[in-house]
């Protein structure tokens, strides 16, 4: 067993980044990070490589993807599969997220 100690919790982005990922906990079969937006900050993602699960755990924001859009607010979980585009838009509130990737963010890029 492991506690992951402030995995979700909002933290501002580093002077000059417009978003801040932090990846909390990496085993081979997962990995689950925070990634936090600020209001009326930029979304610049691009669709990952392995299925990915968002819990909103702060802020306001509406989720884009080819299927259409919807409005996110904490308690929201959010499923985006693998290679899905998607991006967050009009965060009106500091936006956190518990991100969840399987397999491991970036264990299916290609090279590895």
């Amino acid at each position: 067993m492991q506690i992951i100690h402030g995995a979700g919790a909002w933290t501002p982005p580093p002077a000059g980044a417009a978003d801040d990922w932090v990846e909390n906990l990496r085993v081979p079969d997962l990995s689950v990070g925070t990634y936090c937006i600020p209001a009326g900050g930029t979304d610049g993602q691009s669709p990952h490589t392995e299925d990915e699960i968002y819990v909103v755990t702060a802020g306001r924001a509406r989720i884009v993807t080819p299927e259409g859009a919807s409005e996110v607010a904490p308690g929201a979980v959010i499923f985006v599969p693998a290679g899905e585009e998607h991006r967050f838009e009009d965060i009106t509130e500091d936006l956190a997220l518990l991100v969840v990737f399987g397999p491991a963010y970036g264990s299916r890029a290609p090279g590895r």
